[in-house]
């Protein structure tokens, strides 16, 4: 190191300390207290780690990170409890919503949440989800839709939209023969258990913020016991859809949403009787 350098360097230093730039008022960041401080292991551009930070900033600005138990699946969602510091617990492919339901009737003053992928609470878990938003399950589910299946390599997913590649689908999704994609929270809005159900998006930072307000709904709904949240988020899967991080972005806004249009399909003031 030459001695400009060092010059300059203690420049800056002394910039920082006489100026206190470095101040928690001048933060445009902090790391939610929920959120553990552990290296990221998703692909790069996926939607899943904001999703997690979203629920660390929801759980901690309602103060009930003691309260909370979620429920994690196979899937790219299993990791979910290295980032989290709240209780957890795993669950069998496309069970997370079953072992919610008994977590949740044995301490009915826990807050409770699923987090799940599309081939898992779509595919696997079909039944599972269905009947537990039918019965009303007082609890949230957050459902990660993003076409394809993540972990397990890339394999043609109920969400996958028509002409779609993937593993399995190698020439495109054929509605002919391997049928149409499952909105299947479309189809959850329906049942009479459900209490809230919307569908959102993390791709910008509209979308983000929209997001969260959506999964704070959830959770504070679970206070009036009136039934089942479902919260779905629109996401993006560059590494099995072989784009870059910006390229499934764009990917997802101009196929995705228009198959999966975003907005809430059932809210408390809407809900049928």
């Amino acid at each position: 190191m030459n001695e400009k350098t060092m010059l300059d360097d203690e420049h800056y230093e002394n910039v920082l300390r006489e100026e206190s730039i470095c101040t928690t008022e001048n933060l445009v960041y902090e790391r939610p207290e929920t959120l553990l401080d552990t290296p990221l292991h998703y692909c790069p551009g996926c939607g899943h780690g904001v999703v997690h930070r979203l629920i660390a900033e929801v759980i901690d600005e309602l103060g009930i990170q003691e309260q909370t138990i979620g429920v994690a699946p196979v899937g790219c969602a299993v990791f979910a409890y290295n980032y989290l510091n709240i209780d957890m617990s795993e669950a069998a492919h496309g069970r997370a919503s079953a072992v919610a339901t008994g977590i949740k009737r044995v301490m009915p003053e826990k807050y409770v949440f699923s987090y799940q992928g599309d081939g898992d609470l779509a595919a696997i878990g079909t039944a599972e989800t269905i009947h537990t938003c039918n019965r009303g399950e007082n609890l949230l589910i957050i459902f990660i839709n993003n076409g394809i299946y993540g972990m397990t390599g890339g394999q043609m997913a109920p969400t996958t939209l028509p002409g779609m590649k993937s593993t399995t689908s190698p020439f495109g999704r054929n509605v002919k023969s391997m049928g149409a994609p499952l909105k299947i929270t479309d189809l959850v809005a329906q049942l009479p258990g459900t209490y809230y159900v919307t569908r959102q998006s993390v791709h910008k930072p509209a979308n983000v913020r929209k997001t969260k307000k959506a999964i704070l709904k959830g959770f504070q709904y679970q206070k009036e016991d009136k039934g089942t949240c479902f919260v779905e988020v629109v996401s993006n899967c560059p590494s099995n859809w072989k784009m870059t991080p910006l390229e499934s972005n764009k990917f997802l806004e101009d196929q995705m949403l228009p198959f999966y249009p975003l907005g809430d399909l059932k809210t408390p003031e809407r809900k049928e009787n």
